[in-house]
């Protein structure tokens, strides 16, 4: 994979609709930011070695991006999924959490370990809340928590869900 210079212009297409096909992992930085020189090059061979599109961010001629996704100390680093943001980081943070960030980004999804084809119907068609539904009617609370990992905590439909799950377990 390589790594790609986002401005407000490239952002929709580059973040969020690539979002939807693969994990993108947006690399907000600037140019005066120490920690943000140390932590690019991990980044950028990390995110190579596993295969996971780095969109990078200068803050400074960018600043409108680092308002709407509340960047308030860089190096910020976020992992999106589907439009929205799965994990994130802030800080210049070792080789090995940076692999395991990644790790856990690019973990096969539940519709490619679930034996459920209802479940995995559901999920392959983009279909969460069906699939929410599901699990909620079965009580499935290990697979919810993982779709909740998955789709992000600021997912609309991880919040409504989430209080739904609660609600029916206590």
């Amino acid at each position: 994979m390589t790594s790609v210079d986002v401005t407000v212009e490239t952002w929709e297409a580059e973040v969020i609709e690539r979002s939807h096909r693969e994990p993108v992992v947006v690399d907000f930085w600037a140019e005066w930011c120490g920690p943000c020189r140390a932590l690019g090059p991990v980044l950028e061979e990390a995110t190579t070695e596993a295969g996971v599109m780095l969109a990078k961010v200068d803050t400074d001629a960018n600043q409108s991006l680092s308002l709407e996704y509340g960047i308030r100390g860089i190096p910020a680093v976020k992992a999106f999924r589907n439009g929205h943001v799965v994990a994130e980081f802030v800080g210049a943070i070792p080789r090995s959490y940076v692999d395991a960030f990644l790790a856990e980004l690019t973990k096969p999804g539940l519709a490619e370990t679930t034996d459920d084809p209802e479940l995995k119907a559901a999920l392959d068609a983009g279909d969460y809340e069906a699939a929410f539904e599901l699990l909620l009617e079965r009580k499935d609370r290990e697979a919810m928590v993982a779709l909740f990992g998955e789709l992000g905590p600021e997912h609309p439909l991880v919040m409504q869900y989430r209080r739904r799950l609660a609600a029916a377990l206590y």
